[in-house]
């Protein structure tokens, strides 16, 4: 009798009973009918079945699976398991009972063969089991599992490191648990996730996925009732549950109609960034929690990054495939809008992911006052420039606060000013402002697979809807010749603002000019570029205007710098309050003087102040205010 008979029991039901299989490189254990789960750290037969498997081939992984919950052992814990499987195959010519040992007890056995002379130790040598007994702590430590239901496509590694000490907890509305530990040995702090299903019971855990089995056969439809229907259609005695049949329902249906593990994550109002770095399956999902990035416990399944593309290119309406192998799209996940960006082969080792969560508010100037963006000065400048159509292009790099300071603008324009918005991936306040009684109405860009507009012809659509400001998400290719010559023009009968990649007015006018071929005469039609940019503040990571600059066309186009950043704070250079400012000159009135626009500027000042330091900073406060304080101008 073989040893994997042995220790399988035969008929007895205390044996083992899991069954071996290969996917590729995967060792798959069926667990179901074992009595032992296929739990590896508890149970020393479901361990020797293992390694009497591997006796016989390598695998990169081992994946056990009983009452609807996989268990992945990867890395160390594959390594160790693949060890004692060369090692037991080897050494049954010379000891059969440390070989047996070595399928029961690998940490044992290594302990053992290393202690002796002769072939054994050698073979432990080179069979990788040697340096299996300089592992510390036991089998609890040394496989421990990634852990999941088989409908979820992720994988959690519930057990802490054992050097980690916790810093905080959060429970979120989706019943999942949030905790952060600082490892000792690790540079980056651990954001530790544990999903609401992991605590089910073995009872709630078959119900779950016989309901999903329900819905994936078509047994079971009704849109987004579906999955309330097929769990009540398999729970028949909610009290023999260790989980609510309300429970159910809301796992169910964020693994089959939400975004999975996506949506416990961005159920974290600290979560910012989620970060899904390709072979997906192989590396753990990071977060960006208040400006700190932390590796996380949670990996997504080879099946599972594979579904999260299906999903967004469906959604999206986009291409995504290797002819096509960027994504950039929004989606809403856990109630938060997200933006989307993605990769895939041939530019990337497999599909990558980076997600970005909106503002759940829409930011005003005296909340970005109050957050310490820019000062109320220089508020008051972009305030009163955006009133007058002001043409401003916001620059500065990736998550400078460009889209942010943008969307703060657009409540500085005249309530009867019609707007039109321009963007490739929904990010603007469009919807608030639109709630708000402003008419704003947008316009969507894409590819010619998309069946959006081309943004250089979305531009001429724009001009065609009627005079308004007009607002321009990102300019970034052919739509800016168009955009400069309806500058140039004032083809758009109002302000045009819009954001572009640039460090600066000289880096600005390079890309304009030379990498957009835009006219240097037409980019003079420019008036004011604001410059943002990221920075480490004492409580974390933070935005903050670096410099206004006012574009002059004197002798060519240059710069003049009215604000720029000195010992950390943004100050005025002096060129407004000297009479110099064209941009000043530019936005008299005929019935006005340049002193009596500044005089304006100091009461702006004054005025936008006082509503951050009151606190007075959501957008139906700011859009009250602008209308008391015009009707009291017009009084």
């Amino acid at each position: 009798m073989g040893v994997l008979s042995r220790v399988r029991g035969g008929d007895d039901e205390t044996g083992c009973r899991c069954t071996p299989s290969f996917d590729d490189d995967r060792l798959v254990i069926d667990a179901g009918d074992c009595p032992g789960g296929g739990l590896l750290a508890t149970e020393p037969t479901c361990r020797a079945a293992v390694v009497d498997a591997l006796c016989e081939r390598d695998a990169d992984a081992i994946c056990t699976r009983a009452a609807g919950v996989e268990r992945a052992y990867e890395g160390a814990a594959a390594a160790t398991l693949v060890a004692a499987g060369r090692f037991a195959d080897a050494a049954a010519f010379h000891d059969e009972a440390i070989a047996d040992r070595a399928r029961r007890d690998p940490l044992g056995a290594a302990r053992a063969a290393t202690g002796r002379a002769g072939p054994v130790a050698t073979l432990a040598a080179e069979t990788g089991l040697a340096e299996v007994a300089t592992q510390a702590g036991g089998y609890e430590e040394l496989l421990a599992p990634a852990v999941g239901p088989t409908i979820s496509r992720s994988r959690v590694r519930l057990q802490p490191p054992a050097t980690a000490r916790f810093a905080s907890r959060e429970n979120l509305e989706t019943g999942a648990v949030a905790r952060i530990y600082a490892e000792p040995d690790r540079e980056r702090r651990l954001y530790h996730l544990e999903p609401v299903e992991h605590g089910f019971g073995r009872a709630a855990t078959e119900r779950l996925v016989t309901a999903y089995d329900r819905l994936a056969s078509g047994a079971v439809t009704g849109g987004e009732r579906a999955p309330g229907r097929a769990v009540r259609r398999v729970v028949d005695d909610e009290s023999a549950l260790d989980a609510t049949v309300g429970e159910l329902e809301r796992v169910l249906e964020k693994h089959t109609q939400g975004h999975g593990v996506l949506t416990d994550l961005f159920a974290d109002e600290r979560v910012t960034d989620v970060f899904v770095t390709a072979p997906a399956a192989s590396n753990r999902i990071r977060v960006r929690v208040d400006g700190e990035t932390l590796t996380t416990n949670v990996r997504l399944t080879e099946g599972g990054i594979e579904a999260l593309a299906s999903r967004f290119r469906r959604e999206s309406g986009r291409a995504f495939s290797r002819a096509s192998p960027a994504l950039d799209a929004t989606a809403t996940v856990a109630d938060r809008r997200v933006r989307v960006a993605g990769v895939t082969e041939p530019v990337s080792d497999g599909i990558a992911f980076t997600f970005r969560a909106h503002e759940r508010q829409a930011w005003t100037l005296p909340a970005l006052i109050d957050n310490g963006t820019l000062t109320a000065n220089a508020a008051a400048l972009l305030s009163l420039a955006v009133e007058r159509d002001a043409a401003t292009l916001l620059a500065g790099t990736r998550g400078a606060g460009k889209t942010t300071m943008l969307g703060a603008l657009l409540w500085e324009l005249s309530a009867e000013i019609r707007t039109v918005v321009i963007e490739d991936t929904p990010e603007l306040p469009v919807g608030q402002l639109q709630a708000a009684g402003r008419d704003v109405q947008s316009l969507r860009t894409g590819d010619d697979d998309s069946g959006a507009l081309a943004p250089a012809e979305a531009l001429r659509t724009a001009l065609r809807l009627g005079e308004g400001a007009l607002v321009v998400g990102e300019v970034r290719g052919e739509e800016a010749g168009v955009l400069y010559e309806a500058m140039r023009v004032g083809a758009s009968g109002s302000a045009v603002l819009g954001t572009i990649h640039g460090d600066g007015g000289a880096a600005v006018r390079e890309r304009v000019v030379t990498d957009l071929g835009v006219p240097e005469s037409s980019f003079g039609a420019t008036d004011l570029l604001v410059t943002l940019e990221p920075y480490e503040s004492p409580t974390g990571r933070a935005r903050r205007v670096k410099r206004i600059e006012e574009v002059v066309t004197a002798d060519g186009v240059g710069f003049e710098t009215l604000f720029e950043l000195d010992s950390g704070e943004l100050s005025s250079t002096g060129r407004i309050e000297r009479g110099n400012s064209r941009l000043i000159d530019g936005l008299v009135r005929s019935t006005e003087s340049y002193a009596a626009v500044r005089n304006g500027l100091d009461e702006r000042t004054d005025w936008l102040a006082d509503l951050a330091d009151g606190g007075r900073t959501d957008p139906e406060t700011i859009r009250q205010a602008h209308a008391r304080r015009r009707a009291e101008r017009t009084a």
